[in-house]
């Protein structure tokens, strides 16, 4: 209950004080990357029950000959590299915090397609909310390993406190300001998780 109220009043909080920077980034996004400006994709939360979750968008539409999308590194530009560097991207999860599909900590959401590819212990991360940042993303973010990722997902699970929400909130604030482990090198985020063999 402290932690829903706690994400309620912060976001709103973040939400009210951010709104005149989130109306340029939506405006810049459109001149830069076209719209829409919001990226809507399915994600697992809690339980592995599917939401949708909002980005601001960071990557362009291009295509190849065939029609097909260019790989995620060719349709990152240095602008939407900028949003990732900086965040901005994640601002608009904060409506996905008040609508209750997410927490501001807990393991980050990711793709649907990964829901089947995990182990047993590796599930683990579904038994919380997901977060906007997390244990993970202060440890190391995309720069470590997806195995390292679920390792320290399912400790915040197992160890989760309104403390270690707020030093995980904390350290958080410090890693975008350095922008330390936004990606995997050769990648624009981190490579697809294929499953632990």
């Amino acid at each position: 209950m402290l932690k829903r109220l706690f994400d309620i009043l912060l976001s709103l909080s973040v939400l009210l004080c951010l709104a005149p920077v989130m109306v340029i980034t939506a405006l810049l996004i459109a001149v830069k990357l076209g719209r829409p400006v919001i990226f809507k994709q399915k994600r697992p939360g809690i339980r592995g029950e599917v939401f949708e979750m909002y980005k601001f968008r960071s990557m362009t539409e291009e295509k190849d000959d065939n029609g097909e999308l260019l790989s995620d590194d060719q349709r990152l530009p240095r602008f939407g590299k900028l949003l990732r560097s900086s965040s901005l991207d994640e601002l608009p999860e904060l409506l996905n915090i008040l609508k209750g599909d997410m927490s501001l900590v807990g393991p980050r959401p990711l793709l649907v397609e990964y829901l089947p590819l995990y182990d047993n212990e590796q599930a683990k991360r579904h038994n919380v909310k997901p977060g906007i940042t997390g244990w993970a993303q202060v440890n190391g973010r995309n720069a470590i390993s997806w195995e390292e990722k679920f390792k320290l997902d399912v400790w915040y699970v197992e160890n989760r406190s309104f403390l270690l929400d707020i030093k995980i909130l904390f350290l958080t604030v410090l890693k975008v300001f350095k922008r330390d482990g936004i990606s995997q090198g050769g990648q624009a985020t981190a490579e697809k998780f294929r499953g632990t063999k």
